[in-house]
């Protein structure tokens, strides 16, 4: 792929979702699109990115996305924020919570808002609580996947065994699906995180952004952050992955401990 071909890719990859692709991304990138211009019959990466800049419907665009974005993910990753949560969860009935709300920023094919629905429901002092999980990605064929919720036997072995009995039902011989009651507690929708406003009006209670700020240049963290901000009511907790930071940032997310933050009163300091 030549250079200039590579910097209009990346460039449209950043217009369009904020994703900042590195140079040194160039064989990751001409890999990934071959796979359309196969599907396109067209003769190179500079005829598809010319089709991708004329395309007017959007379509060929979120396939694009779809290509190149990082899918990947595992259930109960990081396992110390669901700990976290089940923690969260029981001082929320404490309080006498009636109404909860909680937000998987980068769903991808549903692992992450599964294992917080799975957490959740085994907390059974919540039962009379009304709870919620919006799970969001940018990607709609991953989202596809995550609304099946079926998956091959070895990719649910990271499930705690008491919950894959509880929450998991054969599917064939060599898959798993998650069972209703999990699936309905999460709702999946279609969202650009690097396209604030956002449509939701909160207030939420926790949300996991986690792997996600690594794929963004500073300015538009800092936008996603402070959408993020607005959105989650104070007291609220927010998750970022175990190698990501809110350094450099102001923002009226107090850090707890690495990876986890919680948001402060409004005047209560930055």
């Amino acid at each position: 792929m030549q250079p200039a071909v590579f910097q209009r890719f990346a460039r449209l990859a950043y217009d369009k979702a904020g994703i900042a692709i590195k140079p040194e991304k160039v064989a990751l990138v001409n890999a990934r699109v071959a796979k359309r211009i196969r599907a396109l019959s067209l003769d190179s990466a500079e005829s598809y990115i010319d089709y991708l800049e004329a395309d007017k419907t959007g379509e060929e665009l979120t396939r694009f996305l779809d290509l190149i974005s990082t899918h990947f993910t595992s259930f109960f990753r990081e396992n110390d924020h669901f700990d976290l949560l089940e923690l969260e969860a029981r001082r929320w009935v404490e309080e006498g919570r009636t109404r909860v709300r909680v937000w998987s920023a980068a769903c991808s094919t549903g692992e992450e808002p599964y294992s917080m629905a799975m957490t959740l429901l085994d907390v059974q002092s919540l039962a009379s609580v009304d709870w919620r999980i919006l799970a969001t990605d940018i990607a709609a064929a991953t989202l596809d996947e995550a609304r099946a919720g079926r998956y091959p036997s070895g990719r649910t072995e990271t499930i705690p065994p008491s919950k894959r009995k509880r929450f998991l039902a054969h599917s064939g011989p060599s898959h798993h699906e998650v069972v209703p009651g999990v699936k309905e507690k999460v709702s999946f929708q279609r969202l650009n995180l690097a396209a604030p406003p956002y449509p939701m009006r909160g207030p939420l209670d926790a949300v996991f952004c986690r792997n996600v700020l690594i794929y963004f240049d500073q300015p538009t963290r800092e936008r996603l952050v402070h959408e993020v901000e607005r959105l989650v009511a104070p007291g609220g907790l927010l998750c970022i992955g175990h190698t990501e930071t809110l350094n450099g940032m102001r923002t009226r997310f107090k850090m707890v401990r690495p990876s986890v933050f919680r948001r402060v009163p409004d005047g209560g300091g930055a």
